[in-house]
């Protein structure tokens, strides 16, 4: 049965603001739990690409639900969550492998890839005493399922039934960006983890928000790889729960940063490995950065030629895990696929513009402690509409999208 509704009273001003407490109450994280991640929402699983064969699995999370996703023998994919139906232990503790079967380590009972359960040890007893009673039936006592979709060869999953079709869940705008750079077959290069002191709505914040990127990563703007005042916009699906902010390199103006003060414009700088910055144009359209984010907890992005999708596990009202994945394609050059490589530097845990990405929300979560939980934050910038434009990236319409959403699951 659902919890009641802790008491919170949303500001009257709405979207605009959100109340602090949100990101620390401890009754508020599990009404999370209950109705976002176990809501009729989808969330990101991993890349078709980790699955490369039968018996291929992996481990990752939704919310706080612990999840394996495996290819079975005939190609099929499929989710189910990772606990055991006999004692509730975690099943497989692997992060990825390969396997005929999933055995629990606690009193083996196996499961086989589509999560149902195949034997149960001494379910017949020891010299015909003991054992499972005669009604029980292997068939009662499978995994819980996980509802799977694929575009494109990215995997979500949901725990809700009349969660709506994935494509009309994300939108067009938001389906069109999947397709553009899933156009060819991926492979992976490589992961990063990090845990962020904080809570994962703050990141989630952070990812859609164009405002603070040429202000925070000096690198950025130091290096002229994203400046506001290039070419760029943003784009929101959804009522706003999912949104893409985008700039293109070769459009910027010159001189509007110099003489501002802006703590992120570095003058006189430069790199003793200038190759990091080496790029190419590898879509028509000219975008260079494109960070898209699907509600609740999905980044996937564009950073020149890096390429990586993100994914943020909460553990706590101030606490989150954040796993990159980051990919190239199959058919990557060798100068491309270097590339690649080499911008990874760019992002991840200690990312020359990642890295204050992992540490501004902890900054949040502790100067909101004590009265700063009754207060407010302003979200104004760029006024107070929910809607997508190319007029200006100085606003915060892509997080009053998120609250949006946020919102209306929650019922505050």
């Amino acid at each position: 049965m659902e919890s009641d509704q802790p008491e919170l009273v949303w500001p009257a001003e709405g979207v605009t603001r959100a109340p602090y407490r949100v990101m620390a109450d401890e009754e508020i994280y599990r009404l999370e739990q209950e109705r976002i991640f176990r809501g009729p929402v989808w969330h990101y699983l991993c890349l078709e690409a980790e699955l490369p064969e039968a018996g291929s699995f992996r481990t990752t999370y939704i919310g706080e639900t612990p999840v394996i996703v495996a290819r079975d023998k005939d190609g099929a994919i499929h989710a189910f969550v990772n606990r055991c139906s006999h004692k509730g232990a975690l099943l497989c503790l692997e992060a990825a492998g390969k396997r005929q079967a999933f055995t629990c380590v606690y009193h083996a009972w196996t499961y086989d890839l589509a999560g149902s359960l195949r034997s149960v040890a001494f379910q017949k007893g020891v010299n015909g005493k003991g054992g499972m009673p005669p009604e029980f039936r292997l068939d009662d006592h499978n995994l819980e399922s996980v509802r799977t979709a694929v575009l494109e060869g990215l995997i979500f999953g949901t725990l809700r039934d009349e969660t709506p079709p994935f494509e009309e869940y994300l939108g067009p705008a938001m389906v069109a960006q999947i397709r553009r750079v899933f156009h060819k077959p991926v492979e992976v290069l490589g992961y990063y983890h990090q845990v962020m002191h904080n809570n994962w709505k703050l990141y989630m914040e952070n990812a859609r928000d164009p405002y603070h990127a040429t202000i925070l990563h000096a690198f950025f703007t130091t290096f002229k790889l994203n400046r506001l005042t290039m070419e760029g916009g943003i784009t929101l699906e959804h009522g706003g729960w999912h949104s893409m902010n985008f700039s293109k390199g070769a459009t910027m103006r010159q001189g509007e940063y110099e003489g501002t003060g802006i703590r992120s414009v570095v003058e006189g700088v430069g790199l003793a490995d200038p190759s990091l910055l080496e790029s190419r144009q590898e879509f028509a359209d000219g975008i260079t950065v494109a960070i898209q984010s699907i509600f609740p907890t999905c980044v996937h992005q564009q950073i020149y030629n890096t390429l990586a999708l993100r994914q943020v596990a909460p553990q706590g009202p101030g606490q989150a895990e954040l796993h990159w994945t980051v990919f190239g394609y199959k058919d990557d050059d060798a100068a491309l696929r270097n590339m690649r490589l080499k911008q990874a530097n760019l992002i991840g845990p200690a990312g020359f513009v990642s890295m204050e990405d992992g540490s501004i929300g902890e900054y949040v979560q502790r100067g909101i402690a004590g009265t700063g939980l009754e207060r407010n934050a302003v979200i104004e910038m760029g006024g107070r509409e929910i809607a997508s434009t190319t007029a200006s990236r100085a606003t915060e319409a892509t997080i009053r999208g998120f609250w949006t959403g946020y919102r209306a699951l929650m019922g505050f």
